[in-house]
């Protein structure tokens, strides 16, 4: 027996369509923060396409057909190419995620040093053990951050915060 589209069950690739458009449509200010995060959390926990058209349809241009929610067919199951960030984007994403291990491993370093000093001979160089292992795990995030999109997510989301508050600020003017 043939079920209708609204009963198939949805993947985790069309719950992040959903995501997605309901971070377009909140950046565009037609949800509120809390509409954006009650549906945001909606749209995770669906488990059928009629569940997560349901929280489209009132947005312009959110229809079945645009949002691009389409069952997977044999052989269709091809991951979305993550958009590419620009070099400026990079570089602010890459601070953020190793910018609190530069500035611990460069204390640590430095105490290392002043106690090599006042020891007249270098002592056993212990900072590996602070900047290694984290730095690992660091650069685990890294691949995998820059593999998925991160950084242009990341300078999407300062972006939105931008708008807000510019909204937020002619509001209260």
């Amino acid at each position: 027996m043939a079920e209708s589209r609204d009963e198939l069950r949805a993947a985790d690739s069309d719950r992040a369509k959903v995501a997605d458009r309901l971070r377009v449509a909140l950046d565009e200010g037609r949800l509120s923060l809390g509409e954006y995060d009650e549906r945001l959390q909606r749209a995770y926990a669906a488990k059928t396409y009629g569940e997560l058209d349901k929280l489209l349809t009132d947005l312009p241009v959110a229809s079945v057909e645009r949002s691009q929610l389409a069952p997977v067919t044999a052989g269709s199951a091809q991951s979305p190419e993550p958009p590419s960030a620009g070099p400026a984007e990079v570089r602010r994403w890459l601070a953020g995620v190793w910018g609190a291990w530069l500035i611990a491993v460069f204390v640590n370093v430095v105490i290392w040093g002043a106690v090599s000093l006042g020891n007249g001979e270098m002592v056993y160089f212990w900072p590996v053990w602070v900047g290694g292992p984290w730095g690992a795990v660091l650069l685990a995030i890294t691949i995998s951050g820059l593999v998925s999109g991160q950084p242009r997510r990341a300078a999407d989301r300062r972006r939105a915060a931008a708008r807000r508050a510019r909204r937020e600020q002619r509001r209260g003017s």
